[in-house]
């Protein structure tokens, strides 16, 4: 039985839909994947890389921003965790991948601004190409990963929010990042390995 040209192009449609979700599905590191190096602008207008940090226990790569509410309301528990755990093997690594086009106040010069305002004890890196982000899977600020360093490998050991309340600190129940923590330098497992970010969408560039 022959298909007309109706089901034919609805057959079409519904197969590059599921390879689009399929090769959605697929981006982006899972925990236990080895994390990806980069090397990018600080406000400081020095490069920093995962090799300047080889001698650590691991890193905290948070992707956030200047503009969204929730990065806002986490600035100072991130300055926090960079305050309880920089020195004690998992420094803080900031990393804002917005379109300044879109959002202005995203823009190096705002960063530099925001960074001195709220006293940032840790780089605050420009993905200027986004690919970063991308290559991360990171879709929201703030957007967490925990990384562990052995033997001079970097791999994903956490991924997702800081802890479980976007409104207030006075609210927070489960510490995930620091949980987390804990586990690795305990040298236990990691009860929350993954958990859902809340924030504001990373404002991609346009095509």
């Amino acid at each position: 039985m022959k298909m007309n040209t109706t089901n034919i192009v609805c057959s079409l449609l519904v197969l590059g839909l599921f390879f689009f979700v399929t090769e959605g599905l697929a981006q982006g590191l899972s925990v236990g994947d080895k994390a990806l190096d980069f090397s990018l602008k600080n406000v400081n207008n020095k490069t920093v890389s995962l090799e300047d940090y080889s001698k650590e226990e691991g890193l905290i790569i948070v992707f956030t921003c200047n503009h969204c509410p929730y990065s806002v309301l986490y600035e100072d528990r991130i300055i926090e965790l960079q305050n309880k755990f920089g020195e004690d093997g998992f420094p803080v690594i900031a990393i804002n991948p917005n379109d300044p086009e879109q959002y202005p106040s995203d823009s190096f010069k705002n960063m530099k601004k925001r960074a001195k305002k709220k006293g940032f004890n840790f780089p605050y890196l420009l993905d200027d190409t986004q690919e970063i982000a991308r290559g991360y899977g990171a879709l929201r600020t703030p957007h967490v990963y925990v990384l562990s360093n052995k033997d001079g490998r970097f791999a994903v050991e956490y991924i997702g929010a800081i802890d479980d309340s976007a409104k207030s600190e006075d609210k927070v129940e489960v510490r995930y990042v620091e949980d987390a923590i804990k586990a690795l330098k305990e040298g236990e497992a990691i009860e929350k390995k993954k958990t859902k970010a809340v924030g504001c969408s990373i404002k991609w560039k346009k095509s």
